[in-house]
């Protein structure tokens, strides 16, 4: 079965950056991740490589910053008083914070320190990166509304799904040749 946009997928996954440097693995938590396809949650250029694709297929794709975590924006770089921070932080550029905001929580890098004055870089740590992920699809969840088929169906369910497909199979087919059929 390809995966289509609405099916709910868990795939592993590993990213990285352009030089080859790991910024992620799925395998190394021990954690697959499962995402709706298509969904607002995900990032649009991940979401559509999985399109397509069928269950034990790996594919490595490389994004574009707009398709991942979109550009920088200068906008994002936000000062704040060093007195907003505990009496006994310690200040490192480069090192992440996180805090409550008036638009809630947020994790941001200190860019920059100017005296009372912490600038605070609230852009996505991965924003205006170029990204490669190589991508494994493990599952598919099938909605049962749909013509969508799984190789783990009985014989019957998948000759029923292929004559829905108006595929040119009979009872005389075997599974192994229902699901060719299927697949191609």
């Amino acid at each position: 079965m390809k995966v289509i946009t609405g099916q709910n997928v868990s795939v592993h996954y590993r990213g990285t950056f352009t030089d080859g440097t790991e910024f992620d693995n799925s395998r190394e938590r021990g954690e697959a991740m499962t995402f709706t396809v298509g969904s607002e949650r995900m990032i649009s250029g991940f979401s559509n490589a999985v399109v397509g694709m069928t269950i034990g297929e790996t594919k490595s794709v490389t994004l574009s910053p707009e398709e991942a975590y979109g550009p920088r924006h200068e906008e994002a770089f936000n000062p704040v008083p060093r007195s907003a921070f505990g009496e006994d932080f310690e200040f490192e550029l480069g090192g992440t914070v996180q805090g409550n905001g008036p638009m809630g929580p947020f994790l941001a890098k200190i860019h920059d320190l100017q005296g009372d004055t912490v600038i605070l870089d609230m852009n996505h740590p991965l924003a205006g990166e170029e990204l490669t992920f190589e991508i494994e699809v493990l599952s598919v969840e099938a909605d049962e509304d749909d013509e969508s088929w799984v190789p783990t169906m009985k014989k019957a369910e998948l000759l029923q799904v292929a004559r829905s497909q108006g595929l040119n199979v009979n009872t005389r087919s075997t599974k192994a040749q229902l699901i060719e059929a299927l697949s191609a």
